[in-house]
């Protein structure tokens, strides 16, 4: 019996190591599991948020060239609004899809930003729709879209720790030459 005591302490020691090993592991399993479970909520809230971009952005491509139909936009490559119509209500159907996936997974303020960008993109559909040439008009809801749009970008980006990107703008004409220097 005093054999047993003698190794008690020993056997306690390797008890007690195994108990904290297994805790020590335990936690960082845990821990590891959820970096893993956010990095995933994060890739499919950017693939949400990409996806309702690129069908909001393939309205707005169409009605750019409808509007130049229409005598509104510069756009090179005109489009007549009866082809129009079957593209944008195509678009629509792919933006109330991706509309659902941001629901779902985007935060309260990419929500209202991504509301506030399909609310413009209406807005220049509604005139293209209604064939109103109106340039200055026009040129007022493109602008519109634009912020929206600059306002999503950005909203997203924050969501999910991306660094700020480019606004998206860029020069459709050359500049005049005292302009270039």
């Amino acid at each position: 019996m005093s054999a047993f005591i003698q190794q008690l302490p020993a056997l306690l020691g390797v008890l007690i190591g195994a108990l904290g090993s297994y805790v020590v592991v335990m936690r960082g399993d845990d821990a590891r599991f959820r970096r893993e479970q956010a990095a995933r909520r994060e890739d499919r809230r950017l693939a949400a948020y990409a996806e309702f971009a690129r069908s909001l952005r393939a309205s707005v491509s169409t009605m750019f060239r409808a509007a130049a139909q229409l005598g509104n936009d510069p756009h090179p490559h005109p489009l007549p609004v009866e082809e129009a119509a079957v593209r944008l209500g195509e678009a629509s159907e792919a933006r109330d899809l991706a509309w659902e996936s941001v629901l779902l997974l985007g935060s309260p303020a990419v929500v209202d930003a991504a509301r506030e960008w399909a609310a413009a993109v209406a807005e220049m559909e509604r005139a293209v729709r209604a064939e109103r040439h109106d340039p200055e008009g026009w040129t007022t809801l493109v602008a519109k879209q634009r912020i929206g749009r600059e306002r999503f970008y950005a909203t997203a980006r924050r969501d999910v720790a991306l660094p700020a990107g480019h606004s998206g703008r860029w020069q459709t004409r050359p500049r005049p030459e005292h302009d270039a220097a």
